[in-house]
């Protein structure tokens, strides 16, 4: 195979995917799919170490087995040559981070922490640290710290300083051993190239940090915990690198282990959801890209900052050079979805025929997609989910279908938080596993937003915005503008609303908010004790 390409490494909550791509023309040359050995880690550690309530941890040594396996994978199966490589992208769940040493060897892979749950990697929707994150929004507004202004005074218990917080009060013996504490997209990174480089995308949404002025103050910290006053300089770095940079080139080992040449240049790490933009050919305002998966998550620029509920950052930069990028999100959409298969026990392609068959409004349910707590608009890890409505008659395509719906109301709800302060959004895109894979999903979601919903060129725009960076890094474009125009584009396919579906979705959708603000705005808190007699029990 001829021409120039360059390799993506899209890192998910269950896989990685290793994407070859043409800088020309922005095709998968080839791509692997390389599930993780150990998978999420929820109810114990790989020895039998038991996990409490709402833990999400994961082996960073299944990130390196996916650069082992799916380089290779990629190049054997599409021909190319090493020497045609000129770049390799990353991206990561976020916040996904984990203590190591100084050299980067991660706690966990020492053996006596191995039964230490906070020597692990700590995955993005690791939620057993929402008394801390609680108390982060509170210390934080007392003290009128400018950095979580930013976040809407909202620190969300997926966030680094909730998860390394929650380190120093349960096990802080793993604190003090840890010279770093490092997002996994960072650790990727350094990794591949024996350079520790933070990217700023990171550490703008999810750490707290802002470019110009920094991390929060020492005395912030010092609120938190005393032993964390000095977590910044002492855990953490002072220097970030903007999207696109060169993080180094490939070791001489990890040339080895790939089959890439040594010194082939690395990007620096990246979030999934914002690669995944670029990737769709957005490179300015007015366009919501959603990235639907496990989670879901809304990116959008704007040309100003604004305060607007529900959002997880607004960082200058943050997607693309010169625009503020806002995410929102959804944290169970593919998840919830899954869960529904595996409670139920149903086949999904028999109930989503049978879900499609069904009018809107037919089942008589309405639910709350907060079965993995709600981060926009409420930004709240202890709501749960709740269907209502539900009789004798009631099928699982019934609930299937409520289900899907829920999470169309969710995202509706967050448009109207961007609109409400006057951000524009002109048009909705969609890529992502779900977007691929669901038509009945995007066409409940157009009809309930009423829009148009478009489609990429790659549904797995994640990967593509990944390999597209490290073209950049590479030296293959100036910018990741140049790129995108190049590689990433729409493929013409789109959903269309119903007219007819949307009027009876705008009923539902005044049922979802009665529902939304009396369980999410203080009217009810029923999930909270719940979730205390839960943990009693």
């Amino acid at each position: 195979m001829t021409g120039r390409f360059a390799i993506g490494i899209d890192y998910g909550t269950e896989s990685g995917r290793v994407m070859l791509v043409s800088i020309e023309t922005g095709e998968e040359a080839a791509w692997a799919l390389i599930p993780y050995p150990n998978g999420v880690l929820e109810s114990a550690l790989p020895n039998g170490t038991a996990l409490g309530h709402d833990w999400a941890l994961q082996d960073p040594r299944d990130y390196i087995h996916v650069v082992e396996q799916g380089v290779p994978q990629v190049l054997k199966s599409s021909g190319v040559k090493a020497e045609q490589v000129v770049g390799i992208g990353t991206d990561f769940t976020a916040c996904t981070m984990l203590p190591t040493l100084a050299d980067g060897t991660p706690l966990c892979t020492l053996p006596e922490f191995a039964s230490r749950p906070h020597a692990w990697v700590k995955l993005w929707k690791h939620h057993a640290a929402q008394p801390q994150a609680d108390r982060i929004n509170i210390i934080g507004r007392q003290r009128n710290e400018k950095a979580l202004e930013m976040y809407n005074w909202a620190h969300s218990s997926e966030w680094f300083f909730a998860k390394a917080l929650q380190i120093v009060e349960e096990d802080f013996a793993i604190y003090q051993k840890a010279d770093k504490l490092i997002e996994a997209a960072d650790w990727i990174v350094w990794q591949l190239t024996g350079e520790e480089r933070r990217n700023e995308c990171t550490a703008g949404y999810k750490d707290l940090w802002v470019k110009g002025s920094g991390f929060p103050s020492k005395e912030f910290f010092a609120a938190l915990d005393p032993h964390m006053a000095n977590v910044v300089a002492e855990k953490l770095a002072t220097k970030f690198y903007p999207l696109g940079a060169k993080a180094g080139g490939l070791t001489a080992s990890m040339a080895a282990t790939t089959g890439l040449l040594e010194g082939t240049p690395v990007a620096v790490g990246h979030i999934d959801a914002h690669a995944g933009v670029p990737a769709c050919g957005v490179v300015g305002p007015g366009v919501l890209v959603m990235i639907m998966g496990t989670s879901l998550c809304h990116m959008l620029m704007a040309r100003e900052r604004k305060i607007v509920e529900g959002v997880a950052g607004v960082v200058d930069g943050g997607i693309v050079p010169g625009y503020w990028g806002y995410e929102a999100g959804q944290a169970a959409v593919g998840d919830l979805y899954a869960w529904f298969f595996r409670a139920f026990g149903v086949n999904a392609d028999e109930i989503t025929a049978k879900a499609a068959a069904l009018r809107p409004g037919q089942s008589g349910l309405v639910a709350l997609d907060w079965w993995n707590g709600n981060r926009s608009v409420l930004m709240n890890a202890d709501l749960s989910g709740l269907l209502v409505g539900a009789t004798l008659s009631t099928t699982p395509q019934d609930i299937y279908r409520a289900l899907i719906e829920s999470t169309a109301f969710g995202t509706l709800t967050v448009i109207r938080a961007f609109e409400k302060e006057g951000i524009p959004i002109d048009r909705l895109m969609a890529c992502g596993g779900l977007a691929e894979k669901s038509p009945l999903v995007m066409q409940i979601f157009a009809d309930v937003t009423n829009r148009t919903i478009e489609l990429p060129k790659s549904l797995q725009g994640s990967g593509l915005g990944a390999a597209m960076h490290g073209a950049v890094a590479g030296g293959a474009f100036t910018d990741i503008a140049a790129a995108a125009s190049q590689m990433g584009g729409v493929s013409g396919q789109a959903y269309h609303p119903n007219p007819t579906a949307h009027v009876i979705y705008q009923q539902l959708y005044e049922q979802y908010l009665v529902l939304h603000d009396l369980f999410g705005r203080g009217g009810s808190d029923v999930m909270k004790k719940l979730r205390s007699i839960r943990a009693s029990a």
